[in-house]
């Protein structure tokens, strides 16, 4: 099945539109989704590209998949994460630095 074109209208040459399908992945009691861009419009990595995620997370880009189908890229993304737990797959915040003080 062949993309739809989207609609015409105000995208930018450098703009990226993607079609999502999101899978649900339970690990350990917890939740981590998969979202399957299809790209619609703009390059991606591949014409799909399957990134889990935590809605305001995304996981590391070593841990994305990447196919020529939905498929592919979803079997791709499970292959990466493969044994790995939930907090493996995202980026690990800094600790803020502790605020100097100041002699008043």
């Amino acid at each position: 099945m062949k993309p739809q074109a989207p609609p015409p209208g105000p995208l930018e040459a450098r703009d990226i539109l993607t079609r999502v399908t999101r899978y649900n992945l339970i690990r350990n009691g917890r939740l981590v989704y998969i979202d399957v861009h299809e790209a619609l419009h703009g390059r991606l990595a591949g014409r799909f590209v399957a990134a889990p995620n935590l809605v305001n997370l995304i996981a590391r880009q070593e841990f994305q998949g990447v196919g020529e189908t939905e498929a592919e890229a979803l079997a791709d993304c499970l292959a990466k994460i493969a044994g790995k737990a939930i907090e493996e797959l995202f980026p690990h915040r800094r600790p803020s630095p502790e605020p100097e003080e100041t002699a008043h």
